[in-house]
């Protein structure tokens, strides 16, 4: 199986399956003399943990990670940094009873059909437990970023229907504390609480929920990003979109810009406290594929959880019609955008630092 790498300069590989010992990722081409330690990742894998409140699975993982290589004396050597992360809390035996049919809404009959088999076990590879190391990946990203006072907040913004109102510029640290603070990663607490009494009713329906996560960033640099096929919102579509459950990716004003006219979607220039800015930014941060100064905002869709406690129909591996009734021991989130929000957080790091790095050697 290829493709288990993300990026140019700031390469990362995960590896590991969701039953399986451990999960990891080996990050590669990480500048020397950043601090780094254990504390800094955990702290990240911690937003993403599940357990932590009824809205999410109850699977126990403490999600300690530990830092195998590319360390000396608390800082980044330049060498592949491996980070580690042990599974604790997988209990294959619910799996047992399910594991000759095609599970609907599961990556059980492409990777068949593919591969040739299949890890029925919570997922394997498909799991979204995978997402662990893009986290924990996302924190060395996120280290490099402050180095140059650049900070990223992922938020919920709308679960089944229900939305906050449109993101406008305010505190970033307050943002930062209040999303942090609520079970839902919303930042709007009187529609959150809205959002889980529907969580709260799809749970007694034995169904799901899908939802969209928004993330913004403070102002970035000018010159991130590279026109034509490196545009810096199209490599973070493949980011988003590689995350398991995402269904839709939009940038700035998105899908809303083709209702627009151009006199309202252009972002007009004027001069600010002696810079060249833009009085609005439909634009998203960007013009080309290129950072303008503005801040970064993007939302991406996510599509119900596909494991539900309901029996449905389906097939077996032999194409006969049975019905799939999942064991009342499995564990899944009702809905899987709350806790994608870390890892769309994580990914946008990713991207940004990739770019920041690259864009250090474009002129002399």
């Amino acid at each position: 199986m290829a493709s288990n790498s993300f990026g140019t300069l700031l390469r990362i590989t995960t590896w590991g399956e969701s039953h399986g010992k451990a999960i990891g990722v080996v990050i590669d081409g990480c500048p020397a003399g950043l601090p780094l330690n254990n504390e800094d990742i955990n702290l990240e894998l911690k937003k993403r943990a599940p357990g932590k409140n009824p809205y999410i699975s109850p699977r126990k993982e403490p999600d300690c990670a530990e830092i195998y290589s590319g360390l000396f004396e608390g800082k980044t050597t330049g060498s592949p940094i491996s980070i580690v992360i042990f599974n604790q809390d997988h209990d294959s035996k619910p799996y047992e009873s399910n594991k000759l049919l095609l599970r609907p809404g599961h990556a059980n009959f492409t990777y068949l059909q593919k591969y040739g088999a299949f890890d029925y076990r919570g997922g394997g590879r498909a799991s979204a437990r995978e997402t662990a190391c893009r986290v924990a990946a996302g924190a060395v990203a996120k280290k490099i970023l402050k180095e140059i006072d650049i900070e990223i907040v992922a938020y919920v913004c709308e679960i089944g229907g229900i939305s906050i109102s449109p993101y406008t510029p305010s505190s970033f640290s307050q943002l930062r504390k209040i999303v942090d603070s609520s079970p839902l990663f919303c930042p709007d607490l009187t529609i959150s609480t809205k959002m889980s009494a529907l969580i709260d009713q799809v749970k007694i329906d034995k169904d799901s929920l899908g939802g969209v996560i928004e993330c913004v960033t403070s102002s970035l640099p000018i010159g991130l990003g590279d026109p034509i096929y490196e545009k810096l919102e199209a490599n973070l579509a493949k980011a988003m979109l590689s995350i398991p459950a995402s269904k839709g990716f939009e940038f700035g004003s998105g899908f809303k810009a083709a209702q627009m006219r151009g006199s309202d979607h252009n972002d007009l220039f004027t001069l600010e406290k002696g810079q060249i800015v833009t009085q609005t930014n439909h634009a998203g941060g960007t013009l080309a594929g290129i950072t303008n100064g503005a801040y970064l905002i993007t939302r991406t869709a996510f599509k119900p959880t596909s494991s539900i406690a309901r029996t449905q129909q389906t097939v077996n591996l032999d194409g006969n019609k049975e019905e799939f009734t999942p064991s009342e021991k499995s564990r899944h989130d009702p809905c899987v955008a709350i806790r994608a929000a870390p890892v769309v957080e994580a990914m946008t790091a990713l991207v940004l630092a990739d770019a920041y790095l690259i864009n250090r050697g474009v002129r002399l």
